[in-house]
């Protein structure tokens, strides 16, 4: 196992936990400017009072430091395609300890914790294999109270678009103020069940306010952001012009005779980081 490649990854985690990426931090900025509510302001000046400790302090962002979860896109050509998920769970262990991370992972038989953050299937591991010789790997750590409020609908597919909305809606107004707004939605529409909420899933690694390349994807963020935003939850669910930061949506071909649904929630702790291995073991490490 490379140890380099070990470190590297421990370092991706560690930026993910600590410092909240630009595109987050200013979508937070810009929703404290445009707020009119003086709790709601003061709810989003303690957050970015945080975002700034946890960066100077090198400490975790929020005491739940999630799911570790890697979207591993692995070139086929590259020569430590065999060790990756090794160098993963290693990493993870070591963040655990190193950082620290607070160990997430709980036997669901005995319920007792690993003490590490690694288990079966754990860290979650997303695996997309694609010509060339890299290896690219996101890494998403994802709160429980958020992921809490996530939820699958299985629609009729004569709903459409409408029925897509619908049900976003109805799912962030049940959980109000439980996932720590402003929130950051991923949406998954079509293929499978299990398909549409990892592609949910893997919509979030999309910078915020970046819309969708597809014309009608792009317009359906925007209407259930607008949509969402107008409801008044707002930040920490205590009212307010801002009670999610974007929406991301993406889809895939369906069944003639359904029409699945996936709906990711993440909180305000939107945390992400990239690395990147080439073919002799260097890296990239980038938000």
């Amino acid at each position: 196992m490379e140890e380099n490649l070990i470190k590297a990854t421990v370092e991706a985690i560690q930026l993910a936990v600590t410092n909240l990426p630009k595109d987050v931090v200013n979508a937070i900025k810009e929703a404290y400017e445009r707020e009119e509510s003086k709790i709601a302001k003061f709810n989003l000046e303690n957050i970015l009072k945080s975002i700034e400790i946890s960066k100077s302090e090198k400490i975790p962002i929020c005491q739940d430091t999630g799911t570790i979860t890697f979207f591993v896109e692995a070139g086929i050509k590259n020569p430590y395609l065999s060790e990756i998920r090794e160098i993963l769970v290693e990493a993870t262990k070591q963040a655990t300890q190193k950082i620290p991370l607070r160990p997430n992972a709980v036997d669901i038989l005995t319920n007792k914790n690993s003490g590490d953050n690694t288990g079966r299937f754990t860290p979650i591991l997303h695996w997309e294999l694609v010509d060339g010789d890299k290896i690219r790997i996101a890494v998403l750590p994802k709160g429980g109270g958020s992921e809490n409020c996530s939820a699958l609908a299985m629609l009729n597919p004569g709903e459409g678009f409408e029925g897509v909305k619908k049900f976003v809606i109805e799912r962030v107004k049940e959980c109000g103020g439980k996932p720590c707004p402003p929130i950051v939605l991923g949406i998954g529409i079509g293929g499978s069940a299990d398909l549409a909420l990892k592609l949910a899933k893997k919509s979030l690694l999309r910078p915020l306010g970046i819309r969708h390349e597809n014309e009608k994807i792009a317009q359906l963020e925007k209407e259930i952001l607008e949509e969402i935003n107008s409801l008044g939850i707002g930040p920490m669910g205590m009212g307010g012009r801002t009670t999610a930061l974007d929406v991301k949506i993406e889809y895939a071909h369906r069944h003639p005779a359904s029409q699945p649904v996936g709906l990711i929630v993440q909180c305000w702790a939107h945390r992400k980081a990239f690395i990147e291995i080439d073919k002799e073991g260097s890296t990239k490490i980038w938000q």
